[in-house]
């Protein structure tokens, strides 16, 4: 834990290859889905998204009901312009039974109609999103805008 927590450290620093480390030390010490995701997390700030994907593969094969690298791994296929190859990853990471962040997957989705113009379908998810969390900039933003568009 000691290893991960100075890796996080690190990473909010912005010294990602301390980071990286660390994250490494904190998973020969003991693999863990969040140590893994953290890592892939780490890797794509440095634009390295096969290998954050890798990353999250691994986290999942440790723990499947984590939400997180589910959900990552959307975001990155969505940076990387993989639309359609997002979805089932955010569609996953809606039914996990262990995820801070819920409102995240409905509103990467959301995003994903959105560039597709699918409007009532972003919508929708936006909504979802704001049910998860009424707080959520992206999902309030996303829900004006919709609506000012559709109207």
């Amino acid at each position: 834990m000691r290893f991960f927590n100075m890796a996080y450290e690190f990473q909010m620093q912005g010294r990602l290859e301390q980071a990286v480390a660390y994250y490494k030390k904190s998973l020969e010490v003991e693999p863990t889905a969040e140590a893994h995701t953290f890592l892939g997390w780490t890797y794509s700030m440095q634009g390295k998204l096969e290998e954050a994907i890798a990353e999250c593969h691994r986290a999942i094969s440790i723990d499947p009901e984590f939400g997180n690298p589910h959900n990552d791994i959307g975001a990155y296929l969505m940076q990387m312009g993989k639309l359609d190859e997002a979805i089932p990853h955010l569609k996953r990471a809606m039914e996990v039974l262990r995820y801070d962040n819920p409102e995240f997957p409905h509103a990467n989705l959301a995003i994903i109609h959105e560039m597709k113009g699918l409007w009532p379908l972003a919508l929708e998810e936006y909504e979802r999103a704001l049910a998860l969390r009424p707080d959520y900039k992206v999902a309030s933003l996303g829900v004006m805008r919709l609506r000012a568009n559709l109207n």
